[in-house]
């Protein structure tokens, strides 16, 4: 990380901007020490992103606040409320909370009802009608506009609705909604734009993939493309779920594994994950984007991200000119913490800040980071314009609560170039590879990325190296040689053997559309009938043969387990071909 704030300090120079400012307004000139306080949040930090130049009056010079009273817009945030109808203390509190801040605009970021039987008619809570008449009363309450972006519970509605079309189209009508996407200019010249998921039971894999559907997806991309940077535009983005390349924090053992941790997580057609960080890198105009799902608060150092490189210096991590923002719950019941937050966004044409409402104080308000666009411009607009970004430093950077996804960088020290052979040879610093302690990562030869962390190997996105998903289990990988070997046709192979077991050797193979991470979750749907199923002949043999003890047992057509998370399940190896299976259960 010391050489991309380098180059950060090295682009202050060369725009003539001050190396850095702290919360005290103090100037550091030099770069070292630019270098040393950029590596933590925890002290007010400047970044620089670029963005072409914008015609406007000469704005002043970066401050870290913005000219107070002269906001032209303050929005207001709502991350996962989970409505329950039998506890609505904490939700009304945090709505009176952020009123005070008298906000133009609100936007929930989904996930409307909670998803359990809160009225005791045996069905979930969460999509429903019930729950969006409740929701919508609710949001007229704040007393101003508002929209909503779906989360992957607002169409769980499967009792009610047989389709996810039926279900939508509830949803919006319930929410006064024409489409599940939605644009508003709430200022000249700055946009929200949000993005909403449309798939619960035709997910093809987990339902709590936030799926934001092709057509979206070449709505999104359009509409930036028409509001460009060089005519002054300025977009903020909402989605429930964030975008792969944010950087914001995930939880590895819950959300990345199981495949619904990013926006397109498992990816379709016209609908890859990666389209909408490239559309970040490539609009300059894009400034923030906001997202919920994991239930964390603000209290962490990577409950905000910046853009830390400029975008012509390379893939990674380029974050465009976008700050991404985590937004996290107003109710102790569903916050995973304990803290209740949510954000608050306000700001005019010289730039913006980003806030938390902080509901266990009364709705205080916390600046946690302001961004100036500077007026160090060209006069003919051969050079772009920077950002900075200040991260203000407060008090409750002071814990590190839920384990952080690793995310590779280079220059990390834990990349093996052009691995070939076994890679955690006996004496190495890699050896004991099932030590959640050991950290490396390599790419194949066909431009997927793999790696070691927490006693797992996970798959990491080529482009932002993103977590994708777990590839080999802790128990699979446990006191094993991992060896990566050409296969002979230009390709390479991930092979794990035993020093004091010859006869089992596991490859690792892709799956079929070429990556590696194992898509194992299945579709919440089918899940939720299989058990009514189990339950149903639970009831049946009970009252049947009432004095004995049974098992039961389910038949599958290709699956074995009704799997809904992917820790605890085994990745361990199945023989090639079926004759091998009394072998196998021998060494096993």
């Amino acid at each position: 990380s010391f050489g991309r704030e380098k180059k950060i300090a090295d682009e202050s120079k060369k725009l003539g901007l001050p190396g850095h400012i702290t919360a005290r307004g103090r100037s550091q000139e030099t770069s070292d020490n630019m270098i040393r306080t950029a590596c933590i949040l925890a002290s007010a930090t400047a970044f620089v992103g670029s963005a072409p130049a914008r015609a406007r009056a000469p704005a002043p010079r970066a401050t870290e606040s913005l000219p107070e009273g002269e906001y032209e817009y303050r929005i207001g945030i709502v991350g996962d409320l989970h409505v329950d109808p039998r506890d609505l203390e904490h939700t009304m509190i945090g709505r009176d909370d952020m009123k005070k801040h008298n906000p133009d605009f609100i936007v929930s970021l989904g996930d409307l009802g909670e998803s359990k039987d809160c009225t005791e008619s045996k069905q979930l809570y969460a999509g429903t009608t019930e729950c969006f008449k409740l929701v919508r009363e609710y949001f007229d309450g704040f007393g101003v506009p508002f929209d909503v972006v779906g989360g992957n519970h607002d169409l769980e509605g499967i009792d009610e609705f047989n389709t996810d079309k039926e279900n939508l189209e509830a949803y919006l009508s319930h929410l006064g909604k024409d489409t599940p996407h939605f644009c508003h200019e709430i200022a000249p010249k700055t946009l929200i734009m949000g993005l909403g998921s449309t798939k619960f039971r035709d997910a093809t894999y987990t339902s709590h993939e936030v799926f934001v559907d092709a057509e979206q997806v070449a709505w999104f991309e359009e509409t930036v493309a028409k509001h460009p940077a060089d005519e002054g535009w300025s977009i903020f983005c909402f989605s429930h779920a964030p975008i792969i390349g944010s950087g914001v924090r995930v939880l590895q053992e819950n959300h990345v594994v199981n495949g619904c941790c990013w926006l397109n997580h498992n990816g379709g057609p016209g609908a890859a994950p990666q389209r909408f960080i490239e559309t970040v890198r490539n609009s300059p105009q894009i400034k923030g984007w906001f997202n919920g799902h994991f239930h964390l608060s603000h209290d962490y150092e990577d409950s905000i991200t910046f853009p830390t490189i400029d975008p012509s210096e390379g893939p990674y991590p380029n974050r465009g000119s976008c700050v991404f923002a985590q937004t996290g719950c107003m109710t102790a019941r569903s916050s995973r913490d304990g803290r209740r937050h949510s954000r608050f966004l306000r700001g005019n044409e010289y730039g913006f800040e980003i806030c938390t409402v902080d509901h266990s104080k009364g709705g205080v308000i916390r600046l946690d980071a302001t961004v100036t666009y500077s007026d160090e411009c060209a006069a003919d607009g051969s050079e772009s314009c920077s950002t900075l970004v200040f991260a203000h430093d407060h008090e409750d950077y002071d814990h590190d609560l839920w384990f952080q996804a690793y995310v590779p960088q280079e220059g990390d020290g834990c990349y093996i170039e052009d691995p070939n052979g076994t890679i955690n040879p006996a004496g190495s610093r890699f050896e004991d590879v099932g030590n959640p302690e050991t950290v490396c990562w390599w790419h194949m030869k066909d431009g997927a990325v793999l790696g070691v962390h927490n006693g797992m190997i996970i798959e990491y996105d080529a482009s932002t190296l993103a977590p994708l998903g777990m590839v080999v289990s802790r128990d699979e990988l446990h006191g094993r040689r991992v060896a990566v070997v050409d296969n002979g046709y230009g390709g390479s192979t991930v092979i794990l053997y035993d020093d004091g077991n010859n006869s089992e050797v596991t490859v690792v193979q892709p799956n079929e559309d070429g990556t590696y991470w194992r898509k194992v979750v299945r579709n919440k749907m089918h899940r939720t009938r299989e058990m009514r199923n189990v339950k149903a002949a639970k009831a049946f043999i009970e009252k049947t043969l009432p004095d004995q003890e049974h098992d039961v047992m389910s038949s599958y057509g290709p699956y074995i387990s009704t799997v809904g998370q992917v820790m605890g399940v085994s990745t361990k190896a199945l023989p090639f071909k079926a004759d091998d299976t009394q072998k196998l259960t021998k060494s096993r």
